[in-house]
C-alpha cells in the first residue's frame, strides 16, 4: 500500500521551535514525528510513503539519507508554490502516479499522532464502495472543530464548521487519515491551491460517495506547542515510546543508553542517552532528551527538554519546552509553556511565563 503524506506546512503555531526545522522533523519522545507517522503506517501494510512538502524540503533528505523511515520507502513531491492540502494531495499523488492506478491510497496529515487502526479504516472503505473515506475521532468540545455528521452506514451527510456549543450534530471531527480511490484525483487540480476540507469533501458529500468510520484510540495533533508537549507527555505515560534501546527502570522511568542520573527522576518520565541529571536535581513527569543536562538542584517539570538542551544550577522548567542546545541560565524560572528556541540562552536569573525567547 502507499500513503501520501502532507508535511509542507511552516509550522507557524509552533514558532520558534520551527523557525529552522520542518514541525514533522521536531522529536516526539527522541523520535522525529514524521518517522512516528512512518511507524505507524508500517504496522498496517504501507510500504511507501509520497512527501508532499513545501517547507525545508532539505530537513528531511537529510535525516533519511537512505530514502528510507521505520523501513518505508520515502520519495520527496516538493510543491513549487503552496497548494494547501487539496492541491498538495493532488501534486503529490501525480508524481508518484497514483491516478494511473487501481489501488486505494491512504493520505495522512503528518502533524498527527495516534494508534488508529487503519487496517479497519481500509475494510470499511471497501466494504462501502466509497471513493474515499475519512477517520473520525470523538472530543469533548466540538466547538472548537469542524464536526462531521453522518447516516448510520457512515455515509458524510454534513460538514458543520465550529457549531456552537450545544448544537452540534456530533461530537467527531476529521482525524487527518483518508482512503483515496484514484478517482478522487480528478476532483483535484494539481497546479491550483484548494482546501479538500472545505471544497471538496463537501461536494463528495452531496454527490453520496463521501463516508466516515469513527473511534476512540488515542489520537493528538501536535500543531501548537501545548499539543506538542502534551504529546510527549502522553507517549511517556501511555507506555507506547516505540524507541529502541529505551526500557523501564524498576521505578516505571523510561530510560535510553545509560544516562547518568544522580538526582531523582519521578515517573512518569523519560531521560535519554547520556543525559544528565545532577545532584539534587528533580526531574518529574518530563522528557529529557539525549545529552540534555539538568544540574544540581534544578527543576525539571511537565516539562520537554530537547537534545542537548543545558538547565543550569538551581534553574526551573514548570510546563515549559527549551529546544535543543539552548541554555537556561542558573536560578532562572520558566513556566506557562514558555517556549525556547534551539540555541537560544535564557540569562541567569530571568523569570519567564508564557514567553517565547528566540535565538540571537
Amino acid at each position: 500500500m502507499k500513503a501520501v503524506v502532507l508535511v509542507g506546512g511552516q509550522g507557524t503555531r509552533l514558532r520558534p521551535l520551527t523557525l529552522s526545522t520542518p514541525k514533522p522533523m521536531l522529536p516526539v519522545v527522541e523520535v522525529p514525528m514524521i518517522e512516528r507517522v512512518a511507524m505507524h503506517l508500517a504496522a498496517h501494510g504501507v510500504g511507501e510513503i509520497v512527501l508532499s512538502m513545501g517547507y525545508r524540503p532539505d530537513a528531511f533528505a537529510e535525516a533519511f539519507p537512505d530514502g528510507t523511515a521505520a523501513g518505508v520507502r520515502l520519495s520527496y513531491a516538493v510543491e513549487p508554490e503552496p497548494l494547501d492540502t487539496g492541491g498538495g494531495i493532488a501534486f503529490a499523488a501525480r508524481h508518484a502516479g497514483l491516478e494511473d492506478g487501481d489501488e486505494a491510497f491512504l493520505v495522512v496529515n503528518g502533524d498527527v499522532l495516534s494508534d488508529w487502526d487503519l487496517s479497519a479504516l481500509m475494510t470499511f472503505h471497501r466494504a462501502r464502495g466509497a471513493d474515499a473515506t475519512i477517520a473520525l475521532t470523538p472530543v469533548d468540545d466540538p466547538s472548537a472543530f469542524g464536526v462531521v455528521a453522518t447516516d448510520a452506514r457512515g455515509r458524510v451527510q454534513a460538514f458543520v464548521e465550529k457549531p456552537p456549543a450545544g448544537t452540534a450534530p456530533s461530537n467527531e471531527i476529521n482525524a487527518g487519515f483518508y482512503v483515496f480511490e484514484p478517482r478522487v484525483l480528478s476532483r483535484l487540480p494539481m497546479d491550483t491551491p484548494v482546501h479538500i476540507e472545505s471544497v471538496t469533501f463537501p461536494a463528495m458529500a452531496r454527490d453520496g460517495v463521501l463516508y466516515a468510520l469513527a473511534s476512540d484510540a488515542y489520537w493528538t495533533d501536535t500543531g501548537t506547542a501545548s499539543l506538542f508537549l502534551q504529546a510527549n507527555l502522553d507517549l511517556v505515560s501511555l507506555r507506547t515510546l516505540g524507541l529502541p534501546g529505551a526500557g523501564q527502570r524498576n521505578d516505571g522511568v523510561w530510560v535510553a543508553g545509560g544516562p547518568v542520573i544522580d538526582g531523582t527522576v519521578e515517573s512518569p518520565a523519560f531521560v535519554g542517552e547520556a543525559a544528565y541529571v545532577g545532584s539534587g536535581a528533580v526531574v518529574a513527569r518530563s522528557v529529557v532528551g539525549a545529552g540534555a543536562r539538568v544540574e544540581r538542584d534544578a527543576l525539571v517539570e511537565g516539562s520537554v527538554l530537547l537534545p542537548g538542551a543545558l538547565v543550569h544550577q538551581g534553574a526551573e522548567v514548570r510546563g515549559s519546552i527549551v529546544g535543543a542546545g539552548a541554555v537556561v541560565g542558573a536560578g532562572a524560572r520558566l513556566s506557562g509553556l514558555t517556549v525556547v528556541q534551539g540555541g537560544a540562552e535564557v540569562p541567569n536569573g530571568a523569570v519567564l511565563d508564557g514567553e517565547r525567547v528566540l535565538a540571537a
